[in-house]
């Protein structure tokens, strides 16, 4: 029985008091500022509004004890600081408009709130004004002092929390809390890439840079992969491909990473809305759903996307933090989302990510032990003279018999070298899969390139073929549909039942036909031929868990490409048969023609490209 019940039942009347503005704020600040993270986020995009060009940030303690954030911005009047620490003062908006909002803050509740729980110092020169500086300390303002400052505005919190000791309690160690600051910054940095950011561990006044990243350079998608890189590793930016396309003036630009380079969890997906960083189920399902065809439910895709659009047509202020959005258009983002990946991904044809390369390497190069160190090799790939010189000095010698003189050591005759000439047609170790050389174990074929050689999975790469031509005529003739000779009635909810049906269109689409059927209770009239006879009110129900979870579903189309690949794969070139030359050629023609063909249909790669270079490394020739 809570608080009000026990007043009623003693007879009580509760008095309803007005909170001071001290425990406002720190009721506020629990809203805002969860944890030394949200803090530096709130400060480096007040830094970020204010223009900044260079942004510094120093933590102690997991932020626990110090957070500094230094920036070039345009900095503050001696007038604006007393302003800027209270409640629901901002320089971002007038008021008039909640839903025109260009800039990351606009609820003026950051540093009141910080103010609130913990020790904050702000310093700050405008151009033309004298620095200033001011002090509050668990709520208490202090005077405006005169300070010294070149540029910019410095922010230094210390103590977080000592206000609300309760809240200490619930802080988790120093490595947490330092760890998603780093995440919290690289983020932020992703978004700004004409912009540097520093972020350095003071803790036990030692100095250690945890992460860095200059201001970029150029056009703005070679700034951005070139940030990209700098935060999330070459690895991913050598293996994403460009996203760009736009529907009714949304506009969807970024880096997706090929199917064959997935995570094990969704660590490496980065979602922007108008620069914005957001974690939103929405979007996060309209990746998931653009991947569904190329990935296993394990595997994970990883992207960094940016959403741009008029202010006016996304909602920002849904959570105090401003971690969610909410479009007025969802589903002309989602498809945005959907299409645009899928289109960019089918671009990159066969291509597969070299992490494929370098895992196949690690797995053939031998790990050194303790009994067995690693071979040191002292000589590189020696000149052609050295080794003509040394085939003569390793070619046998003839014994002289009865007494003849002695045979001559036999020289070292190399093969005449063509002239190189240009064909009349690119020969096929130009392509990019290369010429078919050998089928080993009845099931990978061993082809040469122009730079290396390239390994083949036969079954799983024919299968990928056979899948795609399945979908392509699904596409152009549609989904077949399989009448009921009686409609299953399906009883739901009043929600449930709108919801199915607000979907009805799409899913008929796909051969799933519904119609009201009086009350609550949804009839379906058809369902898809592919999937034969299916249990329809366990199907609905699982599109309705789906709807619920991402806002839309992609279920019964995943069912039937599920069936499609199954057909694929008994319709394939099974392992263990053996393969003529041009037949071998063939299949690697067709993979150079056909989209998504560098993985088969669960995501796994269905060739290897060792590059000559990386192959003689392996045996330790260079």
């Amino acid at each position: 029985m809570n608080q009000h019940n026990r007043n009623i039942g003693t007879g009580e009347r509760p008095v309803i008091r007005q909170l001071d503005d001290a425990a406002a704020n720190r009721i506020a600040a629990g809203e805002v500022v969860e944890r030394p993270a949200s803090a530096v986020k709130e400060l480096v995009e007040n830094a970020l509004d204010a223009g900044a060009t260079r942004i510094a940030v120093d933590y102690a303690d997991g932020g626990k004890t110090l957070i500094r954030v230094s920036d070039d911005g345009c900095g503050m009047t001696a007038e604006d600081l007393p302003l800027a620490l209270s409640r629901h003062a901002t320089s971002k908006i007038d008021g008039s408009d909640l839903l025109n909002i260009h800039t990351f803050g606009f609820r003026g509740e950051a540093l009141p709130s910080l103010g609130a729980v913990g020790r904050l110092t702000i310093t700050s020169r405008a151009d033309g004004f004298d620095a200033c500086q001011i002090t509050v300390a668990g709520g208490q303002i202090g005077p405006v002092k005169p300070a010294a400052l070149n540029r910019g505005t410095v922010v230094e919190l210390r103590d977080l929390f000592f206000a609300t000791p309760a809240r200490l309690k619930f802080m988790r160690t120093d490595r947490a809390e330092a760890q998603a600051i780093t995440d919290v910054m690289k983020r932020l940095a992703m978004a700004e890439p004409y912009v540097s950011f520093t972020l350095t561990d003071v803790s036990n006044d030692k100095s250690r840079e945890i992460f860095r990243a200059d201001a970029e350079q150029g056009e703005l998608f070679d700034a951005l992969a070139a940030r990209l890189g700098r935060v999330i590793g070459r690895a991913f930016a050598d293996n994403a491909v460009k996203i760009e396309a736009e529907r009714e003036e949304i506009r969807l630009t970024g880096y997706a990473a090929l199917p064959t380079y997935s995570r094990g969890a969704a660590v490496e997906q980065f979602l922007f809305v108008n620069g914005r960083p957001v974690r939103d189920k929405q979007l996060i399902g309209a990746l998931r759903a653009a991947y569904m065809d190329f990935l296993s439910r394990e595997r994970h895709p990883a992207a960094c996307l940016f959403i741009t659009c008029d202010p006016e047509r996304v909602d920002v202020n849904v959570h105090p933090a401003k971690a969610e959005v909410r479009f007025r258009e969802a589903g002309t983002v989602r498809g945005l989302i959907v299409t645009g990946l899928r289109h960019a991904l089918a671009q990159a044809g066969h291509r597969a990510s070299s992490t494929v390369a370098e895992a196949t390497l690690g797995a053939m190069r031998p790990e050194p032990t303790a009994d067995q160190p690693p071979r040191i090799y002292q000589m590189d790939r020696p000149s052609y003279g050295a080794m003509r010189t040394s085939y003569a000095a390793q070619a046998p010698l003839i014994e002289p018999v009865f007494n003849e003189a002695p045979a001559p050591r036999f020289d070292y005759a190399p093969s005449a070298r063509a002239e190189a000439t240009a064909p009349a047609e690119p020969t096929l170790t130009e392509k990019p899969l290369g010429a078919a050389r050998a089928q080993v174990h009845e099931n990978y074929i061993i082809a040469q390139t122009e730079r290396g050689i390239v390994i083949v999975d036969q079954h799983a790469a024919h299968e990928r073929l056979v899948y795609e031509k399945l979908k392509a005529q699904m596409a152009e003739n549609g989904v077949p549909a399989q009448a009921l000779l009686i409609p299953e009635i399906v009883e739901l909810s009043q929600g449930d039942a709108a919801l199915l049906l607000e979907h009805a269109e799409a899913l008929g689409r796909l051969g799933l036909t519904i119609e009201p059927f009086g009350g609550a209770a949804i009839a379906v009239r058809e369902t898809p031929a592919v999937l034969g006879e299916i249990n329809a009110e366990a199907l609905l129900r699982d599109v309705l868990d789906e709807l619920a979870d991402l806002g839309d579903s992609q279920l019964v189309q995943a069912k039937i490409e599920a069936v499609l690949s199954r057909m694929a794969c008994h319709g394939s070139i099974r392992s263990g048969r053996q393969m003529r030359a041009d037949e071998m050629n063939a299949l690697l023609r067709q993979m150079e023609a056909t989209p998504h063909s560098g993985q088969c249909n669960h995501g796994r790669p269905t060739y290897v490209e060792l590059k000559l270079s990386d192959i003689e490394r392996l045996f330790g020739r260079t």
